[in-house]
């Protein structure tokens, strides 16, 4: 897989070259970018996928709605619809996309919305609202927030920087210089110094501003898929079935390991739409594995995705997570700063 990801890196440079020119139309005025009277936070990165803005989207809404009257806004990626949407509860993340969804249900009574047009999104929503949170919304250079905050997936920085296809970058490096906060996402639990300083060097050599955090992601107890169900977790189980669609999976079959468990693990693709054969897959596994005891866990962002019928009397659970930054009140008050 590697070596075909070699073998295409004359598109990378082809790629490259056209986010280089299409980010200078931009940076010279070329290319139009519009702000707004309603202040707006953008979380992004420049990686494909993994590096936690979901769970930061949820942290900051749960902080600003105190004192705001909030809405998150984002693409809806992978959803079948287009233009503009309000999320209910009740909404097919075929129709509205598995994080918005997350959002909706984790937060009823805040407005959630998609939109491919953050700009026309940002529109419809400060009518009712002053402040909007914008996720995965770096690149979408239509749009100049009140903050941006750009997000970096610990290993994914500390690796060569390649575009796709061959790298896992889908922007260039350079535009660290547009971001007001960066938070390095998904660390270890010890920090070595050497690893800090590398981070730094490659960071301030395009953005000698912006206020540099670490976080790490917690695990929170596992939670019954369906909820009427009479499944329960007496003791945490030691072989586990785990069904993961998400980029980067590893912290969590680490995790899980580190609990004592054997984990069994299917993975599919980022935003995978679960089918009739993968549900087949799913249940000839668990029941090959079932005489051990077997739970079946998976993300919660993948649990939006995951159809309930199809897993009828299995055991599924899955896995809450949250971010913990070493300095967020000066996080969040550095954020208060941009939008006040």
């Amino acid at each position: 897989m590697q070596l075909l990801r070699w073998l295409l890196f004359p598109i990378t440079i082809l790629y490259t070259l056209i986010i280089w020119v299409r980010n200078k139309l931009y940076d010279i005025g070329l290319f139009k970018s519009q702000t707004f009277t309603v202040p707006t936070i953008v979380i992004g990165n420049l990686a494909v996928g993994g590096a936690g803005k979901s769970p930061l989207t949820q942290k900051l809404i749960n902080h600003f709605q105190q004192h705001h009257t909030v809405a998150s806004l984002s693409r809806g990626y992978g959803r079948k619809t287009k233009g503009f949407r309000l999320v209910s509860v009740e909404d097919h993340v075929k129709d509205v996309g598995d994080e918005p969804l997350q959002f909706k249900k984790n937060h009823p009574h805040i407005t959630v919305a998609v939109d491919e047009n953050r700009a026309e999104g940002i529109q419809i929503l400060s009518k009712d609202h002053n402040l909007i949170v914008l996720d995965d919304a770096f690149q979408h250079r239509k749009v100049t927030p009140s903050c941006s905050i750009l997000l970096f997936e610990f290993q994914s920085i500390l690796n060569p920087i390649l575009l796709l296809p061959t790298g896992n970058y889908r922007d260039t490096f350079d535009q660290t210089k547009r971001a007001d906060l960066i938070l390095i996402t998904k660390c270890p639990e010890q920090l070595k110094q050497e690893q800090i300083a590398q981070i730094e060097r490659k960071i301030r050599r395009y953005n000698t501003q912006a206020p540099i955090y670490y976080s790490k992601i917690s695990y929170l107890p596992p939670v019954p898929l369906q909820p009427d169900s009479d499944f329960t977790m007496q003791e945490w189980p030691k072989d586990i079935l785990l069904i993961t669609g998400i980029a980067n999976p590893d912290p969590l079959v680490d995790y899980l390991k580190s609990k004592g468990s054997r984990v069994k693990h299917l993975k599919f693709g980022d935003h995978h739409a679960f089918d009739e054969f993968d549900y087949k897959q799913i249940k000839k596994l668990y029941t090959f594995l079932k005489d051990k005891g077997t739970v079946v866990m998976t993300t919660e962002k993948d649990a939006q995705r995951l159809g309930l019928d199809y897993l009828a009397g299995i055991p599924v659970f899955y896995i809450p997570i949250e971010v913990t930054l070493e300095q967020e009140e000066d996080f969040l008050q550095k954020i208060a700063g941009f939008i006040s």
